[in-house]
Formats: structure tokens, C-alpha cells, sequence
């Protein structure tokens, strides 16, 4: 039987759609009336297993739940009913930049963003000059990251997150921010990855990279698994149902992807 990395048991996260709010108590007196809401769920009764050594691609149109999902495995956010269990330690790069100062240089980044995902400071030491070499951003090092461009935000994030050395790599749409040397260098860091027994769980809306990077898939449409399995069985499944129309609208009010 094939080990699990990751457990995703029957997962639903709601958010409040309001379409009138009380910005005070003030207002909540004079209206006479409590605020106005609607409960959206992003996610609907969730579940499939990631298997371990697998790089692993959630797909579906803009909406789906796939950042929602992400944001849970990561926790960020906690779901209003079922569970996700990991089994391993996690490293999750969901938003360029995240965990990032601006007013910072990129190697006080390196020591703050490694901090914040687990890393001491000895074992930052240890791996930076690995981090600042797969970046390729050694002639900004000592430069404040706000004048870093989005590209080199994803290449330095990414860098310092691989170099955690986790169990399940979580990995947001910004990989596409890069250039090709980068893309090839993600895609070989991937290989290594699961050479090593270890997870990647990454969303894209790239079909091809999907394709390339991933032997396996789940499909979410407004919320709720359609399929998970094999990516390229996954993938035809998803792109198949825009020729029958069956395929996943944005849904209107859901912020994540």
C-alpha cells in the first residue's frame, strides 16, 4: 500500500459573504439591525490522500477552492468541519513574497523568512550560500527586497523554502513568475524531491507544467473534488469538460483560488 503524505478527511471551509455590514456599533443602533450575511463554502466536503514521493497538482478554474486548500494544508486557515493530517514536517510558499520585510535586504530575509519556517540560525548559516546561489540574486543580497522585482521575490522565497529541508513541499501559482532557467531549475529540484521520498503540492493553472512536473492530480470545482488520481488522467478529465460544457465557472465571491 502506498504511504500517505498528506490526509485530506472529508475538508469544508466556509466564509461570510456580507451584503450589509455594521461598520460600528453606531451604525448596527441606528439601523436597528444586525448585519447581512450568507455563508460561502470554498470548499465542500473535501477528500482525497497525497501520496508520499509524489509531486502532486491541484487543479481548476479561478474560484475552486485550490488556494483555499492550500491555505488549510498550511495552516492558515483551519476548516470549518473534517481534517487534514500531514504526516511530515511542511514547507509552504503560497504568496510571492510572503514572510518577506521590504524594508529589509534579501540576506536579512533569508534569516527572517527561515526563522519564521522553523530553520535556527545555525542552520540558516549552514545553507546560505546554497539559498542565495539557487536564487541567483547574489549581486542584490545586501539591496532592501523592495526593489527586488516579483521574479526575484519567487526565486528567493523559493530558495529559502526548499532549503527548510521539509517532508511536503506546498507550493502556490508563483512559480509562473519565473524565467525558464528558473522553471527547469524548480522542475529538477521536483525530481530530486521525490528521489528522496520526499512531496511536493502545487497549484497551477498551466496545464503543461501540471503535465511535466506532476504524476498526480486533483480536480476541485466550485468546492468540491470532481477527481483525484493520476495527473494525466486528471488533466484530461478537466480540459475534456470545456468541449462538453460541464467544465468549473468562476465562482462569483470566492476570492481564492
Amino acid at each position: 500500500m502506498t504511504e500517505i503524505a498528506v490526509q485530506v478527511d472529508h475538508v469544508s471551509k466556509s466564509f461570510r459573504l456580507y451584503h450589509e455590514r455594521n461598520q460600528s456599533l453606531k451604525s448596527a443602533i441606528m439601523r436597528g439591525r444586525t448585519s447581512v450575511h450568507e455563508d460561502f463554502w470554498a470548499l465542500d466536503d473535501v477528500t482525497f490522500d497525497v501520496p508520499t514521493g509524489s509531486t502532486f497538482g491541484l487543479i481548476g478554474s479561478n474560484g475552486s477552492g485550490k488556494s483555499t486548500l492550500l491555505k488549510c494544508l498550511a495552516k492558515i486557515y483551519f476548516p470549518n468541519k473534517g481534517e487534514i493530517t500531514p504526516f511530515g514536517r511542511i514547507a509552504a510558499m503560497l504568496e510571492v513574497g510572503s514572510g518577506f520585510h521590504t524594508e529589509l535586504s534579501g540576506r536579512e530575509n533569508i534569516f527572517l523568512n527561515g526563522s519564521i519556517l522553523g530553520m535556527t540560525k545555525k542552520e540558516v548559516t549552514s545553507k546560505f550560500d546554497e539559498i542565495v546561489e539557487f536564487s541567483g540574486v547574489e549581486q542584490f543580497i545586501d539591496q532592501p527586497v523592495k526593489n527586488y522585482s516579483s521574479g526575484m521575490y519567487v526565486r528567493l522565497g523559493f530558495a529559502i523554502a526548499i532549503n527548510v529541508d521539509p517532508d511536503i513541499l506546498v507550493v502556490d501559482e508563483v512559480l509562473a513568475v519565473g524565467d525558464a532557467e528558473f522553471q527547469e531549475k524548480c522542475l529538477q529540484k521536483f525530481r530530486d524531491f521525490r528521489t528522496a521520498g520526499k512531496t511536493v503540492i502545487l497549484v497551477s493553472h498551466d496545464m503543461g507544467s501540471i503535465s511535466t512536473m506532476c504524476d498526480q492530480a486533483a480536480w476541485l470545482r466550485n468546492g468540491q473534488l470532481v477527481v483525484a488520481g493520476p495527473a494525466d488522467s486528471t488533466i484530461k478529465a478537466y480540459t475534456d469538460s470545456f468541449s462538453t460544457g460541464s467544465g468549473d465557472p468562476a465562482t462569483s465571491g470566492d476570492t481564492e483560488g
